[in-house]
């Protein structure tokens, strides 16, 4: 499901060929406007803004399969819409969990657009992805576009997705000089390239198939690597920026790159902030993962990879994915949820907070409706 914000037609994107269909009938809240700038990638053209401050949260409601996997990613651009110089800042919820703060402020400085991502699971029928007001917002907030991608079950299933979600932090393409994305990844997820200027970048020099991997990471992400000129450890500081102290999903991609026929190993250890990830990974020309779904980090990010005593070839990283683990805020009884959605049907005008989960998060919880403080909250009234 693809979604431009604020259209009225659908948009076919040339590169990728992608339609875009307008959100009427996702949601019933908020004022479509469109952008005069210039040569805007065609989503970024419209976006719908939520100027009506009683309202606690602002919902697009998506049919999911109970159980099934997800991918979401919520776009923005400002563009001035409001006749503001700086975008307002608020919070974006999934279902009953407060996902993160939307900041846009940096991006747009920069002329850039800005995305979050975030894989779920839905546990319902249906799917929920909001925006609210906090403290900060001083104008409307407001939404450029909208996807939501299944996933195969096999895809990140060694996170317990029923306790968290994973947020996005990075995922790169190590020594590449564009973004992979759709149609070389079928998941629509996207690979931004990485480099560093203390290392060489080399080219695989056969194909790879990798239906196989577990989570089905794109051929393109093993065609490119960083290494060093010597076979002396090579120390990548990947994610740039400081990460939050919590714990991460982190999946590392290897693939020697040269001919398949050579007789000479590649063996390296994997250090992380110092600690051990793996140790003597023996990597192929059929490709590695390697991961750790809970791994604790803080701050500034290191990645060493040390080349065995035996080894005579360099150490080299392919690609890599880093997400949060975010702890889901539970959600209301779904026979509830049924029943007043149902009950939102009913009326010709409900209040335009009624979409989402009823009770959660609690200070977004519907207009008018009052919820136990169980663990899974009911309406009592």
């Amino acid at each position: 499901m693809l979604i431009n914000c604020g259209s009225d037609v659908k948009q076919t994107v040339p590169e990728t060929g992608l339609t875009y269909i307008p959100d009427d009938g996702f949601t019933f809240s908020g004022n479509k406007t469109s952008l005069d700038a210039k040569n805007l990638f065609p989503i970024l053209s419209t976006l719908r803004y939520f100027p009506d401050k009683v309202a606690r949260k602002y919902c697009y409601t998506f049919q999911a399969i109970k159980g099934s996997k997800y991918l979401v990613r919520t776009i923005y651009y400002y563009g001035g819409f409001d006749g503001g110089k700086e975008p307002p800042v608020f919070d974006q919820i999934v279902g009953g969990t407060k996902w993160s703060v939307v900041n846009t402020t940096e991006d747009f400085a920069n002329g850039l657009s800005s995305y979050y991502e975030i894989i779920l699971v839905a546990h319902i029928k249906t799917l929920s992805v909001c925006i609210a007001r906090n403290n900060q917002t001083v104008s409307s907030p407001f939404i450029s576009a909208i996807e939501v991608i299944s996933l195969d079950d096999s895809m990140y299933n060694s996170t317990d997705l029923g306790a968290y979600a994973l947020v996005t932090v990075a995922r790169s393409s190590f020594g590449n000089e564009d973004t992979i994305s759709f149609p070389e990844d079928p998941y629509y997820r996207l690979w931004q390239p990485f480099k560093d200027d203390s290392t060489d970048v080399v080219s695989s020099q056969s194909s790879i198939t990798t239906s196989e991997f577990w989570n089905k990471p794109p051929a393109e992400a093993f065609a490119t690597a960083i290494t060093m000129s010597t076979t002396k450890k090579l120390d990548v500081h990947w994610p740039l920026g400081l990460l939050p102290s919590t714990r991460y999903h982190v999946s590392l991609y290897f693939r020697d790159d040269r001919n398949s026929k050579t007789n000479t190993w590649r063996v390296f250890s994997i250090l992380v902030n110092g600690k051990t990830f793996y140790s003597n990974l023996n990597v192929t020309t059929d490709g590695v993962t390697v991961y750790a779904p809970n791994w604790p980090l803080s701050g500034k990010t290191l990645i060493s990879l040390i080349p065995d005593t035996k080894s005579s070839i360099a150490p080299l990283i392919n690609a890599g994915e880093i997400y949060q683990l975010m702890p889901l805020g539970g959600r209301t009884l779904p026979q509830d949820v049924m029943a007043m959605e149902e009950l939102a049907r009913g009326f010709d005008n409900p209040p335009l907070d009624w979409s989402g989960d009823p009770c959660l998060p609690r200070e977004n919880s519907w207009t008018g409706v009052s919820c136990s403080q169980e663990k899974m909250p009911r309406i009592i009234a």
